[in-house]
């Protein structure tokens, strides 16, 4: 089980060829781990491989290991002693990691280590983003690959607005995020992989608080090695507006002029996405999640306990880890492929 305000994840990322460790994240209760463990857990994969043996996991009466290489220059180490942990769970983590890296560096940097000091610096940068991977609380994208979106009154006319406004600042690429999840988007947004639609959220909400901010990012599929720009503005306190641009415009001309022109109309709107409207569930739903396969797109939804349903409440995390769990077990079990079509869209 997980400790008090901690996660049960450990996560060991060394550069493969030395085996130095290039950084370590888990529960900030939980020590380092000693050289001597890191160089063993390191060693027994390096040993499988030079015998042509691929390791990839290992299991303990506590706890489960996963093993990944990354274009034969970055090793991830993921230990868990959570029950319940899978296989599958653990690694969409190591993919989840390795590609948030990415999103932050550039795959250049990572695959071809020049300055492992150097490297371990830059890679602080990636801690806050790799953190909520190990504790996502109530998000479940990580886990599904699926963009998480939220619905939201006056989706017409906010889409509309995003258009106009995404074409005005030289760009094709805008969303409306509301806690986290896409509100609204324009096509070529929709159009990138899920996951670089999820890590882009999941990095505006690592950030420190920020009315703008204008930071670069490497797409881990579209762009591994040239860098946008992912220029953010705070409409109101949990909704932003990303873009990703070239050179152009500058931050301060889309905030001084295009913001106030588009959004500052459309304020009304704007504050009933931040609350948006209930839907009536049974109130023994605790906790629900709606995939759409053909589109990569999901809803879901947390409730710490169904409408005025008697008895005491579920903490959120519990739900959460209970939903995360089952979607684990029925994906890996009943659904080894994933992408290949099912019988209905929806599921």
């Amino acid at each position: 089980m997980a400790e008090p305000g901690g996660s049960p994840v450990s996560l060991l990322c060394l550069a493969a060829t030395s085996g130095v460790p290039l950084f370590y994240r888990g529960a900030p209760t939980r020590h380092q781990l000693p050289f001597s463990v890191i160089g063993s857990l390191n060693g027994v994969h390096m040993f499988g491989s030079n015998l042509d043996v691929a390791l990839t996991a290992a299991r303990t009466e506590g706890t489960r290991v996963l093993w990944r290489a990354f274009h034969n220059s970055i090793t991830l180490i993921v230990m868990s002693s959570e029950e319940g942990a899978s296989d599958f769970t653990l690694s969409r983590l190591l993919d989840n990691v390795f590609s948030a890296m990415v999103l932050v560096l550039g795959l250049e940097e990572l695959a071809n280590i020049r300055n492992v000091e150097r490297l371990k610096k830059d890679l602080r940068a990636c801690y806050k983003l790799i953190d909520s991977f190990l504790m996502p609380g109530e998000r479940i994208g990580d886990l599904t690959h699926c963009v998480e979106c939220v619905l939201v009154p006056c989706s017409t006319i906010l889409q509309e607005c995003l258009t106009a406004f995404t074409r005005a600042a030289e760009s094709r690429f805008g969303c409306l995020l509301v806690g986290g999840r896409v509100a609204v988007a324009t096509e070529p947004w929709w159009q990138l992989a899920p996951q670089e639609v999820n890590l882009l959220a999941w990095l505006v909400g690592s950030l420190l608080p920020s009315t703008t901010r204008d930071y670069p990012v490497y797409l881990p599929q579209g762009s591994p090695m040239v860098p946008h720009r992912l220029l953010t503005f705070q409409l109101l306190p949990g909704l932003d507006i990303c873009l990703l641009c070239g050179p152009s415009p500058s931050l301060e001309a889309v905030k001084t002029e295009l913001v106030p022109r588009f959004w500052k109309p459309l304020l009304e709107p704007l504050r009933a996405c931040a609350c948006p409207p209930s839907v009536p569930l049974h109130p023994g739903v605790l906790a629900f999640l709606l995939i759409n396969r053909e589109q990569k797109r999901s809803l879901s939804a947390v409730l710490p306990r169904g409408v005025q349903a008697e008895g005491p409440a579920l903490p959120l995390g519990s739900c959460a880890s209970v939903l995360r769990a089952f979607y684990a077990l029925v994906v890996s079990h009943y659904f080894p492929c994933e992408g290949s079509p099912g019988p209905t869209a929806w599921q």
